[in-house]
């Protein structure tokens, strides 16, 4: 926690940004850490007055990788841009576990915006997409990385969730969502073993892939499909969305709330962030 405040300072320090709120995002929020995972740290920002009065779009994240912590943020009003889109990384972050710092109220004021406009087709749309994709690019053939089952199962456990009609946001930690494979007791049991494993610091490397996750995960993946086709949504289906005017509150009150350092930044910091 320590050493998480201190890269955080840092970094205020050297983009003259105001950090409005950091959390732990990744394996550690969600419950399937081992002792060596590194640490995904994900923060909203505000930059100096001046960062919004630019002909030139400035860069609109910071990113600080590292072996052991990942630090990556997203200044306020791309993050609210998500919000109105209804992103799933970024309402994680809204409910992370692990809050390392929350400085006004944006983001008490962001998870009400979710609690009142959050689409759930666009949800399901997104998570449904990433157990897809990691499927497909990590189960292949009849030895497989069995670790990346747990990457598959979250996104399809967070589909089930919605569509069974639990609501948003959907639960960060993997083991509140384990509650979508009762019946399916042989798929629990595997998937517990796995992250029992995990946890205690099994890198779970490549083994055999596993006849019953495959057939559950085919299962499930081949019947959201349908019934994405049959509701005729698309990647850029919106549902309801935030009114901008609601948004804009958010972004003004936290620009002249006088938490923020509207200074003029110094030359050297402002080529860092354009």
């Amino acid at each position: 926690m320590e050493e998480i405040v201190r890269r955080l300072d840092t970094v205020e320090k050297e983009y003259r940004v105001t950090i409005l709120y950091a959390c732990e995002a990744g394996s550690r929020a969600w419950g399937m850490d081992s002792s060596d995972s590194d640490y995904d740290v994900r923060f909203i920002y505000v930059p100096p007055l001046e960062w919004y009065l630019s002909v030139q779009s400035p860069r609109d994240v910071i990113e600080q990788c590292g072996p052991v912590y990942d630090l990556a943020g997203w200044e306020l009003r791309k993050a609210l841009a998500l919000l109105r889109k209804s992103n799933p990384a970024l309402l994680e972050w809204l409910h992370s576990p692990t809050v390392y710092r929350e400085a006004g109220p944006v983001r008490e004021q962001m998870v009400d915006i979710a609690a009142k406009h959050s689409s759930a087709p666009a949800c399901i749309y997104h998570y449904h997409h990433m157990a897809k994709n990691n499927f497909r690019e990590f189960i292949r053939g009849a030895r497989v990385r069995l670790k990346k089952y747990l990457y598959v199962m979250r996104p399809l456990l967070a589909v089930q969730w919605i569509r069974k009609g639990r609501g948003l946001p959907v639960p960060v930690r993997i083991a509140d969502l384990l509650v979508m494979l009762e019946g399916e007791r042989a798929v629990a049991n595997e998937m517990l073993s796995l992250l029992d494993r995990k946890r205690a610091g099994d890198e779970l490397a490549e083994g055999p892939a596993s006849p019953i996750l495959n057939s559950y995960i085919e299962t499930v993946l081949a019947d959201v499909d349908e019934a994405v086709r049959q509701a005729g949504w698309t990647e850029s289906y919106a549902g309801s969305k935030a009114p901008d005017a609601t948004l804009d509150r958010v972004l003004r009150g936290a620009l002249l709330s006088g938490t923020v350092d509207l200074q003029e930044t110094p030359r050297h910091a402002w080529d860092r962030v354009t």
